[in-house]
C-alpha cells in the first residue's frame, strides 16, 4: 500500500516537472492562452446573459454572443485609454511650461524653517538651494521632447503587441463560445487514473478564481465612488481620473497605492499652474495625500479583509507571505499574479495532497461559501 502512495505521489511529481518544463519553454503562447483564459471567464456572465435573449424562436448564436462579449471588453479598454490618454498629454505638456523657480521661491521659506529645526536638534546639514534642487531633481523629464521619446518607443513596439493583443483576443472567442474547451484540453495531457481528481481540482480552482475576480471588480468599483466622492467634494480637479487609476493601481499589492498616489499629486500639480503653489495648490496637495491615506485604511482594514476572507478563503498573513514570494521571483507581476496562482496550486494540493497535515492545515477554509 507504501509502494503504491508512493508510487503515485512519484508519478505526479514526474507530471509536475515535465509540466513545468513546456510552461518554461513556451511561456509566452501560454501566457497568451492564460490571459484568454481570464478573459473567458470574465466574459462567462455577459455570455450566459446574452444566451438568454430570445425573439420568439431566435436565440443569439454562440459564435454571435462570444462576439459581443469581446466587444463589450473592447469598448471598456477603449473607454479607459480614451479617458486617459487626452489627460496624459494635456498635463505633460502643461507640465513642460511649469515655472519651477517659483515653486522653489514660494517653498523656500517653510523648507529653510526644516532646515534649522533639523540642526537645532543636532542633526547636520549642509546648505541646500532649494531652486537648483527643483530644477535638477525636474529636468528632462517634462519636456516635449520626452513626449516625443515616449511615442517613438511606444510604435517601435506597437507591431509584438497587437500581435499578442489579436493572438488573445482570438484565443479568447473560442473560449468563450465553447465553454469549457480550455478544461477540455488540459484533461487531455492527463492520464485517466487522474482525470477526475485533475478535473476536480480545476473547478475548485475556477470557483474561487471568479469569485477572487469577482471581489477584485467590487474593490474597485467602491474606491473608485469614495475617491471621486471625496475628491469631488474638496474640489480637486480631474477626480474621476485620479480616483479610477487609483482604483487600478490599488491592484498591485502595497506599491500601488504609491504609484497611485503619486499619479494624483502629479496631476493636481499640473492641474493648478495658474494659482499660487503655497496658499492654493499646497493645501490641494495634503488633501490628496490625506483622502489616499483615508482610503488605505478602508481598503486595509474593511475591503481587502472581507475580499481575502470570503473570495481566497486564506489567512491575511499567508497571503503576505505569497505575495512577499511572487515579488521575488517575478517583481510586480508576481505580486498581481501571486493570489490566482496560489490559488490554483492549493486547489490542486487539497485534492492530490490532502495527507499531509500542511495541506489540510492550508486548504481546510476552501469549503466555505463566499460572496
Amino acid at each position: 500500500m507504501q509502494i503504491n502512495a508512493l508510487s503515485r505521489y512519484f508519478i505526479i511529481a514526474l507530471i509536475t516537472l515535465i509540466m513545468g518544463a513546456i510552461i518554461y519553454r513556451f511561456s509566452e503562447i501560454i501566457s497568451y492562452v492564460i490571459i484568454a483564459w481570464v478573459i473567458s471567464l470574465m466574459g462567462s456572465p455577459i455570455m450566459r446573459f446574452l444566451k438568454k435573449i430570445s425573439i420568439g424562436k431566435f436565440v443569439i448564436p454562440n459564435s454571435v454572443a462570444a462576439a459581443l462579449t469581446l466587444g463589450a471588453f473592447f469598448f471598456l479598454i477603449a473607454g479607459i485609454l480614451a479617458l486617459f490618454i487626452p489627460v496624459f498629454f494635456t498635463q505633460a505638456m502643461n507640465l513642460s511650461e511649469v515655472d519651477y523657480k517659483s515653486i522653489a521661491v514660494a517653498l523656500d521659506e517653510p523648507f529653510q524653517n526644516i532646515l534649522q529645526w533639523l540642526k537645532s536638534h543636532g542633526i547636520p546639514v549642509e546648505f541646500i538651494n532649494l531652486e537648483e534642487l527643483v530644477s535638477s531633481l525636474t529636468k528632462g523629464w517634462f519636456e516635449p521632447a520626452l513626449v516625443t521619446d515616449i511615442l517613438t518607443e511606444f510604435f517601435s513596439t506597437a507591431s509584438s503587441f497587437v500581435v499578442a493583443i489579436a493572438s488573445i483576443l482570438f484565443i479568447a472567442f473560442f473560449f468563450i463560445q465553447e465553454q469549457g474547451m480550455f478544461l477540455s484540453f488540459l484533461l487531455t495531457l492527463i492520464p485517466d487514473n487522474y482525470v477526475d481528481q485533475t478535473q476536480n481540482a480545476i473547478q475548485e480552482s475556477i470557483r474561487i478564481l471568479s469569485r477572487y475576480f469577482n471581489g477584485l471588480l467590487l474593490q474597485m468599483l467602491l474606491i473608485t465612488i469614495y475617491m471621486l466622492v471625496m475628491l469631488s467634494i474638496f474640489g480637486i480637479k480631474n477626480a474621476l481620473i485620479i480616483a479610477f487609476f487609483a482604483a487600478l493601481m490599488n491592484l498591485i499589492p502595497y506599491l500601488g497605492p504609491i504609484f497611485g498616489a503619486a499619479f494624483a499629486v502629479l496631476i493636481t500639480l499640473s492641474s493648478n499652474l495658474d494659482l499660487s503653489f503655497y496658499t492654493e495648490v499646497w493645501p490641494q496637495l495634503v488633501t490628496v495625500v490625506l483622502i489616499f491615506g483615508s482610503m488605505q485604511m478602508l481598503d486595509n482594514y474593511i475591503l481587502q479583509p472581507f475580499i481575502f476572507s470570503k473570495s481566497v478563503l486564506a489567512h491575511p498573513l499567508e497571503i503576505f507571505v505569497v505575495i512577499l514570494i511572487g515579488a521575488n521571483l517575478a517583481g510586480i507581476t508576481g505580486m498581481v499574479l501571486a493570489i490566482p496562482i496560489y490559488t490554483i496550486l492549493r486547489s490542486f494540493a487539497k485534492i492530490f495532497f490532502e495527507k499531509f497535515k500542511i495541506v489540510r492545515l492550508m486548504t481546510k477554509n476552501m469549503n466555505e461559501s463566499g460572496f
